[in-house]
């Protein structure tokens, strides 16, 4: 590799990291990562764009052992705000980080810290903590019921998840055509957001201006999601994403004991989510949550607790697929982590020579419990941690009561008093989007 080809550039508006250039050593592990994994550095030739392109995983502050590149920091803003009196601080955290967090504090990756996470950031200021997990599970309502829909109507088939906000951003910069695959429904993250300042705000008679929502999420590319016009009906919904690196730096700031805080549990209304939405942070969890609910959409019946599990869709493997039977109906599905086996299984559809109905992909090998802003790992320990982490998300899976999220009655009760029905026309404006050809980042222009 020449030496020009070691350091990976990195636009000073990028949203999600940045750069320290003093700290480089030129080792190349960011190049390897955006050429091999994610693909993006081997798309595109830099002397056309004159600017480099980016999906804002991370990954390459994953790898960089100097903290050359990092993610942008906001924490030291909220801990600002959360002085000010006249404001509300509402805080919500996925899935992936309860079983990350720990290893910033000498605890086993996988081990599941929620109810001490929760603490802790009431120990900060929150006022309210929520749980992404209830917005996993609205996700899966609106997701499930547009796959049987597309399915049922035989339209813009297969269809593409849309949770993962570098995966989006990818199909939007190189591969536009497939714009009309990807699901309309917004992202966990941005679901959460919505309702917080509409049907929470109205709740609790607070001003969503003076709401200010901040989410803990293990990526980096939330951080540029959470400012994409599309996702904003009328104002920033969410106000901040914080890596799971970030909380614990504030924990620190704080001087907080992290290892001695007693447990604490979430806030109501969206602090209740089933053991589907907690799987979202493994690669297939979300293909195997919306399975769950759309074979009750399908039949109207419940599986019972020894088919909930979609075994061929679990693992690290790069490419996972399986058919499902559900009613008369064969649903093929296939589950992508990396992108580079994302960009694999893209070529095969392309071509022709495979039909899926239902296709998850997530940018981060392992899925969001290897985002781009979880605590770091080594080398030689990367594929153990990341495995425990993914055990510990499925380990609570098989120990909740809950397993399904149509049966979340934090779920069916919103659905009551604010959007009606699923697919209804206020769900679609607060909990869809849309997406738009990003293909002139690759011509340098600006739009």
């Amino acid at each position: 590799m020449d030496a020009e080809e070691l350091a990976l550039p990195v636009a000073s508006d990028n949203p999600a990291i940045k750069k320290d250039a003093s700290k480089c050593i030129q080792c190349g592990y960011c190049v390897r990562v955006c050429r091999n994994d994610v693909t993006v550095a081997r798309m595109y030739e830099l002397g056309i764009t004159k600017k480099p392109i980016c999906i804002n995983c991370g990954q390459c502050a994953n790898y960089c052992p100097t903290e050359s590149i990092s993610e942008k920091l906001d924490y030291m803003k909220v801990m600002q705000l959360l002085k000010d009196k006249s404001k509300t601080v509402v805080f919500s955290f996925a899935p992936a980080v309860r079983v990350a967090l720990g290893e910033e504090f000498g605890i086993e990756p996988g081990v599941n810290v929620y109810k001490k996470i929760i603490a802790a950031l009431r120990n900060i200021g929150a006022k309210y903590v929520f749980d992404i997990t209830f917005s996993a599970d609205l996700t899966i309502m609106e997701e499930a019921m547009e796959l049987v829909n597309r399915i049922k109507e035989g339209k813009n088939l297969p269809m593409f998840t849309s949770c993962c906000p570098a995966w989006v951003k990818y199909v939007e910069i190189f591969y536009p055509e497939l714009i009309p695959n990807l699901s309309t429904c917004k992202s966990p993250i941005a679901m959460q957001g919505s309702t917080i300042k509409t049907y929470f705000a109205k709740m609790k008679n607070i001003n969503p201006d003076d709401l200010i929502n901040v989410v803990i999420a293990p990526c980096t590319a939330k951080k540029y999601e959470i400012k994409r016009r599309e996702l904003n009906v009328t104002r920033r919904d969410t106000d901040f994403i914080l890596t799971t690196r970030e909380l614990a730096l504030m924990i620190k700031k704080n001087n907080i004991d992290f290892l001695h805080l007693d447990n604490s549990e979430f806030d109501s209304p969206l602090g209740l989510g089933s053991s589907a939405g907690v799987i979202f942070g493994n690669t297939g969890g979300v293909a195997e949550a919306a399975l769950r609910t759309a074979y009750h959409y399908i039949t109207d019946k419940d599986l019972d607790d020894n088919s909930l599990t979609f075994s061929k869709v679990r693992g690290m493997s790069g490419i996972k697929e399986t058919e499902v039977i559900i009613g008369d109906k064969a649903i093929k599905v296939a589950v992508a982590n990396g992108m580079k086996n994302a960009k694999i299984l893209i070529d095969k559809i392309k071509s022709g020579t495979v039909n899926y109905q239902f296709v998850e992909v997530m940018n981060c090998t392992g899925g969001c419990i290897a985002g781009g802003g979880q605590p770091k790992l080594t080398l030689m320990d990367m594929k153990s941690a990341k495995q425990k982490r993914i055990d510990g998300l499925y380990s609570e899976d098989s120990k909740m009561k809950k397993r399904v999220s149509y049966k979340n009655p934090d779920i069916i009760k919103i659905y009551k008093e604010f959007y009606g029905e699923v697919g209804s026309n206020l769900a679609h404006q607060y909990l869809h989007t849309k997406y738009t050809d990003k293909s002139y980042l690759l011509r340098g222009e600006d739009k």
